[in-house]
């Protein structure tokens, strides 16, 4: 049994989630324990700025009108507002598939598909669309402030700068009189072009400041 429908061969399952460091496995489980074929569920790692979703995709042109396809919750399907009521039209209207969302058992196109079915389901969908994206855009609002106020408290936020190391003084004294190239430099800091640069300026700029009249 499947959601407590007949075993189908024509159940699929999406699971995403937005970056590299979340976990695939409470999604996995939950479309487990519903019964979606573990081959039939297509599954990738996606943020908001690269959203192409090319296991999506996949499952887009192989749902066939009368499949059901499963996703753990609403905001699977899109990463705002709008996005999520277009692909819930492009699956129900064009695809003619069937969509189960896990954690809202009123949004189950397989039951209630009169007329009264449909617009609360359309109306259910309407409001938890418009939920997940709120609710997305105030974390990264508190995300931004949280940002702004650690930068307000002087915490060095991103990468810790590279310490130059000890033989720094020797390789730039002998790229200053000429005889090593910048390139040359770099090697033997084990450093990039780029850092060596930023590591003269420094230099430069506190000499400048050494030598200059007080």
């Amino acid at each position: 049994m499947i959601g407590g429908k007949n075993m189908n061969k024509n159940v699929y399952g999406y699971i995403r989630v937005s970056t590299r460091e979340q976990n695939l496995d409470r999604q996995i489980l939950a479309l487990r324990e519903f019964g979606v074929p573990e081959k039939q569920s297509y599954q990738e790692k996606q943020s908001g700025k690269d959203f192409e979703r090319p296991a999506y995709q996949r499952l887009i042109k192989k749902l066939k009108p009368g499949d059901t396809l499963v996703i753990k919750s609403i905001d699977r399907l899109g990463r705002n507002y709008d996005e999520i009521l277009e692909q819930w039209r492009v699956l129900t209207k064009e695809k003619k598939v069937d969509i189960v969302v896990l954690d809202m058992p009123l949004l189950d196109t397989r039951q209630g598909r009169d007329l009264t079915g449909t617009l609360i389901a359309d109306i259910v969908l309407q409001l938890l669309s418009y939920v997940a994206q709120t609710e997305r855009e105030y974390i990264r609002q508190r995300q931004a402030e949280g940002i702004a106020a650690a930068k307000a408290r002087g915490v060095h936020l991103g990468r810790k700068p590279k310490h130059k190391p000890d033989n720094f003084a020797i390789v730039f004294s002998e790229w200053e009189s000429g005889a090593i190239s910048a390139r040359t430099a770099s090697k033997r800091l084990n450093v990039d072009r780029r850092t060596f640069s930023k590591w003269i300026s420094q230099s430069m700029a506190e000499k400048s400041t050494l030598f200059s009249p007080t």
